[in-house]
Order: C-alpha cells, then structure tokens, then sequence
C-alpha cells in the first residue's frame, strides 16, 4: 500500500484528538505522545505507519495545521479539537472584535435558539477570518455562516483561547452574540 497523507492525517487525527487507545497509546495530560512509540504502535497494530518523514510532511503540509512536533521534535500531539481529557495549557487572550463560525444551513436555526455547544469536545472552535470558517463550513453541508461578536463576549467575562495553529476557542457562545451573516451590518 502507498503513503496517502489524507488518510495518515484523519488516522492521527482519531488517535491525537478522540481514540488514543485504538493504537493502545496514552497521551500525557497535555496530549503529547512520543513520535516513536505512536510510530511503534502505529505498525504493531496491523496499519501501515509512516516514515518518520511522511509524518513530518503530514504535520508540514496539513492545511489547518491540525497538529504539532514538541520544540525537540520527540513528541507529537494535536493543537485543539479533543474529546479526550487534555490540558494543552493555553492562556487566555483578547480575541478579535469578530469571529467566525462555519456550519451547515441545517443547524442554523438550532444554533441561533441554543448557541453554539463545545458537544464533546473540550471547546468551540472559531475562525479568526471568514475563508477558514467557509472551509469548515462546507465540509457538512450547504454553507452558513454566523458571526460571533467576540469583543462583546470578552466584556461580559467569556475566556477565549488561541491555539497553535489560530483557531479561537471558547466554552461555548450564546446565541445573543451570534448573528448570521447576511444580517451583519
């Protein structure tokens, strides 16, 4: 079988983000796993692994940089989007005035009655530019987009974090501060 970084991408993203134990790993408390012991795992457990160089290019290449080498390159992890228990010890920041959320016309109504939910993972996650959060978006069905008037959040106490790769994330947010955006002014 050939390297196909699609498919070596969305099986590191099931093992860093939601299955660890599909290749019998632990992640640490921050959801780091060493490169050659998911390597190890990755071939022990009837797939075929990538070399140590497609897995960088994977990691290079990824177009929303979903993932990350530690500063020594020993260690790997996803940047956000877990549904297991990790800390990636982020700190809090001033998001920007807006953000953006991507998601399929379908959800729409449910989101501007209920706000949008973290479900199972540990947060939402928000696109700082309009082109991301259409990538996003797009992925589930025809495109809706909705503002989150970000700035106003933070005011009323919301925490918002930054990950690695530039996506915001926050607990969750209220529909009071979303807004489709073909009503945005």
């Amino acid at each position: 079988m050939s390297f196909n970084a699609k498919r070596t991408s969305k099986f590191l993203s099931l093992v860093l983000r939601h299955q660890p134990q599909t290749l019998n790993l632990t992640l640490d408390d921050n959801g780091w796993v060493a490169v050659d012991t998911l390597l190890e795992h990755w071939a022990r457990y009837g797939r075929q692994a990538p070399t140590l160089d497609q897995l960088h290019r994977v990691v290079a290449d990824n177009d929303k940089q979903r993932f990350a080498f530690s500063e020594d390159g020993t260690r790997i992890r996803a940047n956000q989007g877990h549904s297991v228990k990790v800390d990636l010890k982020l700190e809090p920041q001033q998001p920007p005035a807006r953000l953006f959320h991507g998601t399929a016309t379908r959800n729409v109504a449910g989101i501007l009655r209920d706000g949008i939910q973290r479900a199972k993972r540990h947060h939402v996650h928000l696109s700082p530019d309009r082109r991301t959060a259409d990538a996003v978006g797009r992925r589930h069905g025809k495109l809706a987009m909705l503002v989150v008037d970000s700035a106003a959040m933070a005011a009323d106490g919301y925490t918002f974090f930054c990950s690695a790769n530039g996506v915001w994330l926050t607990d969750e947010v209220p529909s009071r501060y979303l807004q489709r955006e073909d009503e945005t002014p």
